[in-house]
């Protein structure tokens, strides 16, 4: 299964940029076995700043056909790494070729954008800086490929 992060945003190199690349770089390397992988960044960016709505068109675009439509929103589910990484397992085994995972800009995501996920995550009801966002997704997809191939490096 193929996944993509659609995010508004360019990301320059830096601390943020130094762990998105490792982490991607090591979901790839465990995820392969598993059918999990590649991962696709789509980075958008609204140059006229007209808002959310501009944004979701732009997002939109980037959506690979007939993707499942995953977005980082607050008000989203809040689940456990296990709960993640069997999620991911059954979007896999469903037989799902394409997950996007969308984080929007500042102003989140358009509602109408919104109103076309099939599932909604969060990071807790906190609100993270898109760039974090990011990377901790990027962990986290690393994390569930672990938890799925038995490795140590999650603990509970």
């Amino acid at each position: 299964m193929r996944v993509h992060i659609c995010a508004v945003g360019r990301m320059r190199a830096g601390p943020e940029r130094a762990l998105l690349d490792d982490y991607l770089t090591r979901f790839e390397r465990t995820g392969r076995a598993l059918s999990l992988g590649p991962v696709t960044v789509h980075e958008v960016e609204d140059k006229k700043g007209m808002g959310s709505d501009a944004e979701a068109v732009l997002l939109e675009r980037a959506l690979p056909q007939n993707a499942l439509i995953a977005i980082m929103d607050e008000r989203g589910k809040v689940m456990p790494s296990p709960d993640f990484a069997n999620t991911l397992a059954q979007w896999r085994d469903d037989g799902q070729s394409d997950v996007a995972f969308i984080i929007g800009g500042a102003d989140g995501i358009a509602r109408s954008l919104r109103a076309k996920a099939n599932f909604r995550l969060s990071f807790g009801a906190m609100v993270w800086p898109h760039m974090l966002a990011r990377v901790m997704l990027s962990e986290q997809l690393y994390r569930a490929a672990t938890i799925l191939s038995g490795s140590p490096y999650h603990r509970t």
